[in-house]
């Protein structure tokens, strides 16, 4: 069975690796696509195709037929991962899972041979220079994968016992709850941890449109170049700042979630908890676009407060609020408080729920009163959960995030608003001069984040005795 799991295993990381993938029946389909690319995207298969799609060098459906065959060696593949997870439970779940192989081999074979067959499509187009056909180096490989997958599959059948009348088909407790969070372990590597390796950009000279490799490496000029130059010293220096100051705020009110989530469970009246709860927990849900509108409607020129000081007299004409450059971090906090307040409580009235009522009962019993209860009782029973958000905070005092500090930033606000994240969004995408410097930054940012998540564990390790790493 083990060889059957580690040859789905090898078919399973094939289809992400670009360089065998079976759908490249071109030059003009990018070199960078695996096969999970383009069985998922059909832009990924088309965007190169757009002058001989207008010249007629190549029919549409012939794209389509590439992107039809990639979706059938997918979904053969994804047979093999059913497979692959059935394989982990008793006699009779292992023989269902054995049966999916032969049905996703005649899928993975059907599809390849369709991709194979586009090779022979595009090579009689009239300007067969100019469409690149090109034979996938993966086709043999697939065809090699999902030969062998099925000849495991024959032999393993032949070697699992007989199910025992009357079984059912059962997972073992520990592969079922692996198996739970396995799709967020796939979401976390693919946008997580993939990504680094698009780290390697930081030691060349990237040029946008061009092939990684026809860059000239350079090692750690970047580096140097952020240091040694003076004006990009300063506008780090000022971006740092911005971004510790603004983070240092949230981390010195990081209790006020913790104490509304007091507040909340203290409330007698049932109603007007949810009722309180479900208000401030809306904002979270509501995008920084739509915030900043509301927030235009009541600071801009003529928006709601505006108009309520000309009417009471107060000032003549009205005044666009969200231009002014004054007070911006403590303006950034508030508005960062309102939409995250009622959410950040949420797990702190979980870790109320979870406070033994026995306390309360003793507590009353001597005489202690509803605040003396809240603040023997209820605090020390949310310090370790408040300990825990606080250490992650810290790690994350350089990642403060960039839609709030986009949407609101202006030609005003621009050098108290500036945050590391859209320092390097500024930098790499909306100017885009430098994304080998972006990327630097960035990796930079990663690297003081992890330095600060185990400084901060160890502090909390000395002086608390907890750690959470």
């Amino acid at each position: 069975m083990f060889a059957l799991r580690l040859s789905i295993f090898v078919a399973f990381v094939a289809a992400f690796i670009p360089a065998i993938n079976p759908a490249r029946v071109s030059e003009l389909i990018n070199s960078n696509d695996s096969l999970f690319t383009n069985m998922v995207s059909f832009d990924s298969i088309t965007s190169g195709f757009g002058r001989a799609l207008n010249q007629n060098w190549v029919e549409p459906s012939t794209l389509t037929i590439i992107f039809v065959g990639a979706i059938i060696c997918g979904v053969g593949i994804a047979l093999l991962g059913a497979a692959f997870c059935l394989s982990l439970g008793n006699a009779k779940l292992r023989r269902l899972g054995v049966i999916f192989v032969p049905i996703a081999s005649v899928l993975g074979f059907g599809g390849t041979t369709i991709l194979r067959l586009t090779y022979g499509i595009l090579s009689n187009s009239p300007r067969v220079e100019m469409v690149q056909p090109v034979m996938p180096n993966g086709n043999l490989i697939f065809y090699g994968i999902f030969a062998v997958v099925l000849a495991i599959s024959v032999a393993t059948w032949f070697s699992l016992p007989k199910p025992v009348a009357g079984e059912k088909y059962e997972l073992d407790p520990k592969y079922r709850l692996f198996l739970m969070i396995l799709p967020f372990l796939v979401l976390i590597f693919l946008f997580a941890y993939l990504p680094l390796w698009g780290w390697r950009l930081s030691f060349f000279d990237f040029r946008p449109g061009f092939e990684l490799s026809m860059d000239d490496f350079v090692g750690l000029q970047w580096l140097t170049f952020l240091f040694e130059n003076p004006a990009t010293r300063n506008r780090i220096g000022q971006v740092l700042t911005n971004t510790l100051a603004m983070s240092g705020i949230g981390l010195a009110t990081a209790w006020l979630p913790m104490m509304f989530a007091i507040f909340l469970s203290e409330m007698r009246t049932k109603k007007l908890k949810r009722s309180v709860q479900t208000l401030t927990t809306i904002p979270n849900f509501i995008s920084w676009v739509l915030v900043y509108s509301v927030a235009f409607a009541i600071f801009s020129t003529e928006g709601f407060f505006s108009w309520m000081l000309m009417s009471l007299g107060i000032i003549e004409e009205g005044t666009n609020w969200l231009m002014s450059g004054d007070h911006v971090w403590i303006k950034m906090w508030a508005w960062g408080t309102w939409k995250g307040l009622g959410w950040g409580a949420i797990i702190y009235l979980a870790a109320i729920a979870g406070i033994d009522q026995e306390l309360y009962e003793a507590a009353e019993v001597d005489g202690a009163g509803r605040f003396r209860k809240m603040w023997h009782i209820t605090v020390p029973g949310l310090m370790t959960t408040f300990f825990v958000l606080l250490l992650l905070g810290i790690s994350n005092i350089l990642n403060s995030g960039i839609e709030q500090y986009l949407v609101f930033s202006n030609p005003m606000t621009e050098p108290t608003i500036e945050v590391l994240d859209l320092y390097v969004y500024n930098l790499g995408i909306a100017q885009g001069d430098n994304i080998a410097m972006a990327t630097l930054v960035g990796m930079l940012k990663s690297v003081i984040s992890i330095i600060l998540l185990f400084t901060a564990n160890g502090a909390s390790k000395i002086l608390r005795g907890e750690s959470i790493v």
